[in-house]
């Protein structure tokens, strides 16, 4: 069997200013710093110490994953849709809340959507046109891995657009996401955020995973010195397209468990289906989720 460390870029150290402090973070270095291992989860203001516990994670997970069965014959029976976007830092953990929500559903009937970069064909249509292709028909389940919001942080952080792209993009995104609720589609937007260091901590063990070792993109690297770029990116997005028929859900993702059981009990709580077990579900926990760019404050 071949080496797949082989086939892996090396990647020079990144000097970066952190806490006001200037770091050295060398992701090939097989040692996690430190500073990185004994901060990362408290990193970003998280409000918990101690990560969920595994066996109280798969207790939960299974009973939310029985509810989200009963949506799905529900979406057949009424021919209702669902489509939820799933955004957030890099390494926030969108792959594999993603995946806790759909790993039991009929994928005949429910589809994650991951697009690559644009062809030229759909760099010439409009922006939202080879999005709304994916969109779900009747009885449909649809869950976006990065979606249009790609033009309110990536790509104007890394240059990809142009300024007059993205202001025009701040301007029709309110309306168009107006139309997807106003023609009956339940609608979630979500935003998982991370600790700087819990999203350096996350680099690192991908590189050093030779089954997740894809996930680490020489994007991912290129942004490592961006991080306040995509704040700011992050804060106005949040800001100017949070409203009241299409709200941002805004995750603290630092703990990957507690991030996913309260994203499905948001979606199972906004959903009015047959057989509903509402004790099952549980309460949402409004430490990890809250609505809108205030619930970073």
């Amino acid at each position: 069997m071949g080496d797949i460390s082989i086939a892996v870029a090396k990647n020079a150290p990144v000097e970066l200013e952190i806490d006001g402090k200037r770091r050295v973070f060398d992701v090939d270095d097989p040692k996690l710093p430190d500073w990185i291992e004994d901060e990362a989860l408290a990193s970003g203001g998280f409000p918990y110490d101690k990560k969920l516990k595994g066996e109280e994670f798969d207790r939960d997970l299974e009973k939310l994953q029985i509810e989200l069965v009963k949506v799905q014959f529900w979406l057949q029976a009424k021919g209702k849709r669902v489509l939820a976007l799933f955004e957030g830092r890099d390494a926030a953990g969108k792959g594999g809340t993603i995946y806790a929500t759909h790993s039991y559903m009929n994928p005949r009937s429910s589809r994650v959507v991951a697009l690559t970069k644009p062809t030229e064909t759909e760099s010439g249509q409009w922006y939202y046109q080879r999005y709304i292709t994916h969109f779900p028909t009747k009885g449909e389940f649809v869950m976006f891995d990065r979606s249009w919001y790609n033009r309110a942080g990536v790509e104007p952080v890394m240059g990809f657009c142009t300024p007059e792209q993205y202001e025009t993009f701040f301007r029709q995104t309110p309306r168009f996401e107006e139309l997807i609720v106003d023609d009956g589609i339940f609608f979630f937007k979500f935003w998982l955020d991370i600790g700087r260091k819990m999203q350096l901590k996350r680099f690192h063990d991908r590189r050093h995973d030779l089954l997740k070792v894809w996930k680490l993109s020489p994007m991912d690297i290129a942004a490592l010195d961006k991080w306040d770029d995509y704040s700011k990116k992050r804060d106005r997005m949040l800001k100017e397209t949070h409203s009241k028929d299409a709200p941002w859900t805004v995750v603290l993702a630092n703990d990957k468990r507690r991030a996913r059981l309260n994203v499905i009990r948001h979606i199972l709580n906004a959903l009015d289906y047959d057989g509903k077990d509402k004790e099952a579900i549980g309460k949402i926990d409004d430490r990890i989720l809250g609505s809108g760019r205030d619930f970073l404050k």
